[in-house]
């Protein structure tokens, strides 16, 4: 198989992606905004206290999220409040899909190659 540059942005982003995703925190703040609709945001305030963590750590965590397009704010009065990107959440989604397929073609020759058993 042929790694094209097409192939490799994917699995830069990919890689971004998953490791936004690598702490647990982090996805239990994906599902609960997932659920939220934009009228019905959450602060930071509303999000530490669901996951039962620090306000300075839930922002933390929403400005990994923000860096990655997933979480988009919106100031109202003296708080912001938080909400999924629906753009990049389907984004996320192809991604994961994409990482873990199994429909792409091996190439038979090139293992024939590469592998001792296979020379036979």
């Amino acid at each position: 198989m042929q790694v094209t540059e097409s192939n490799q942005e994917n699995i830069e982003e990919q890689a971004v992606i998953f490791s936004a995703f690598a702490d647990p925190t982090r996805l239990k703040l994906v599902r609960i905004l997932c659920w939220q609709q934009h009228p019905d945001a959450l602060c930071v305030n509303a999000l530490a206290h669901l996951l039962g963590v620090t306000q300075p750590a839930i922002s933390q965590h929403l400005r990994v999220l923000r860096t990655i397009g997933l979480v988009k704010a919106e100031r109202r009065g003296y708080h912001i409040h938080y909400f999924i990107n629906p753009a990049a959440l389907k984004r996320c989604r192809e991604l994961a899909s994409m990482a873990m397929s199994t429909t792409m073609p091996v190439d038979e020759e090139s293992c024939q190659e590469h592998c001792p058993e296979r020379r036979k």
